[in-house]
């Protein structure tokens, strides 16, 4: 729960308070000690040092800067890590991730490792997750759903598989009026602009790929984000989801072009918790209205099942995942929901460009006030990303920033690091 911080040390957090969760726990993490096979990591803490290491399947936390791994943090940024209020990946998305003598893919392992430890959770295995419908039956992870279907079939659906596809929910016409406004639109925004993302395609244009806040700008948008058969999905889990939950940014209008060589437009595999806060925010539900249709030509969403139910890499694919990959082709007005912890990536178009608005659903938090603190720094690193990454070096988890002398990327030509994120060539450009 969002408040007010209690003290924290990091010498008291590295030799009782981890080293005691780590034992706590060590039966349960054992079998993914053994199998994530870490290389020992030391953690620089301003002057200080410690190193996580793995012997025999357990984790031994020491003072001193003992292996050639090397990841370098301050005290804050050390409080935020261990509350969960960032991730690996989200110093690496805003280029502040200073790691030496590993790559992306070794300091995320270590990620699953101290979240195992710290929250309880075993990291994922496979075989983990199995997939039955109500009656015990192995569950169809194709099926599709009407606007009328009851939220009580497609809660069972999205509570195992981790999102729906739900089929004509808008009409054409609507979504031909959405596409007049994102046209009539785009003039209004502009690079820098804070309310929008930009990205350059092969031939050398500058393309508006994201317009923020579309629903102060859109006639049409304004209008149906209110219609019941939106807002219906919001209810589907039973659990009092709100819309809007990106405060004043409450839905957005997609455009993907074709041919992205720079920015972010085509995201890779990544839960939408990726950045941080998924003790926090998780799950909250996500809607994807298709502007236009989309296939594996055009951009259409692809989702890992069960991920949501996994601790596993928040961003990326590690080579060992045995959760099944689905398409999920639309047609125009069909609406894909997916659970913000749930693993997914979109496809880049290669015969035309799609169209799409996303908008999302979270439960209401305990102190709103703290929450939209801690929310800032989250969302202050994600509209970082169009600006400091580029399309290309996301898909293949390449950066070449450095940050204090030291590294703030993973080895971009390691091979190990090119198995581990199993970036499928059909999402490459």
């Amino acid at each position: 729960i969002d408040g007010a911080a209690a003290p924290f040390d990091p010498a008291e957090f590295f030799e009782h308070d981890l080293p005691d969760a780590f034992g706590h726990h060590a039966s349960m993490l054992e079998p993914a000690v053994r199998r994530l096979g870490v290389a020992p990591l030391t953690i620089e803490v301003d002057d200080d040092a410690w190193t996580l290491t793995a012997v025999e399947g357990r984790v031994e936390v020491k003072p001193g800067a003992d292996a050639a791994a090397r990841l370098h943090l301050d005290a804050e940024r050390l409080l935020y890590l261990a509350t969960d209020h960032v991730t690996p990946v989200g110093w690496w998305t805003n280029g502040t991730l200073e790691l030496a003598g590993a790559d992306l893919g070794e300091a995320v392992d270590w990620w699953l490792l101290l979240r195992g430890a710290l929250d309880g959770v075993a990291p994922h295995a496979p075989g983990d997750v199995n997939f039955v419908d109500t009656d015990g039956a192995p569950l169809d992870l194709t099926s599709r759903f009407r606007p009328d279907s009851s939220l009580d079939e497609m809660r069972v659906f999205l509570e195992e598989a981790g999102y729906l596809h739900i089929e004509g929910v808008f009409t054409e016409d609507e979504m031909a009026a959405v596409s007049a406004d994102m046209d009539r639109a785009a003039p209004g925004y502009h690079p820098g602009d804070g309310n929008s993302w930009w990205a350059r395609t092969s031939e050398g244009v500058n393309r508006l790929v994201r317009m923020q806040r579309f629903d102060d700008v859109s006639p049409a948008v304004a209008e149906f984000v209110q219609d019941d058969r939106l807002q219906r999905i919001g209810r589907i889990t039973g659990d009092g989801h709100l819309w809007g939950s990106m405060e004043d940014n409450r839905i957005e209008a997609l455009v993907k072009p074709l041919g992205i060589v720079e920015g972010l437009s085509d995201l890779p595999w990544h839960k939408d918790c990726a950045l941080g806060r998924h003790s926090y925010e998780c799950c909250g539900i996500t809607a994807g209205v298709s502007v236009t249709g989309a296939d594996a030509t055009c951009g259409q969403l692809r989702v890992l099942a069960g991920s949501h139910r996994a601790l596993m890499w928040p961003s990326f694919m590690r080579a060992d995942n045995d959760l099944p990959e689905i398409d999920l082709p639309t047609r125009t007005g069909d609406v894909t929901v997916h659970l913000s912890c749930t693993l997914h990536m979109a496809q880049a178009p290669v015969v035309r460009e799609r169209r799409v608005l996303y908008t999302s659903f979270r439960l209401p938090p305990p102190d709103p006030g703290a929450d939209a603190i801690a929310r800032a720094r989250v969302r202050a690193i994600r509209e970082a990303a169009p600006v400091s990454m580029a399309s290309s070096e996301a898909r293949w988890g390449m950066r070449s920033s450095t940050s204090a002398g030291i590294s703030a990327s993973p080895k971009c030509m390691d091979r190990r690091l090119t198995r581990l994120m199993m970036i499928p060539c059909r999402n490459a450009a």
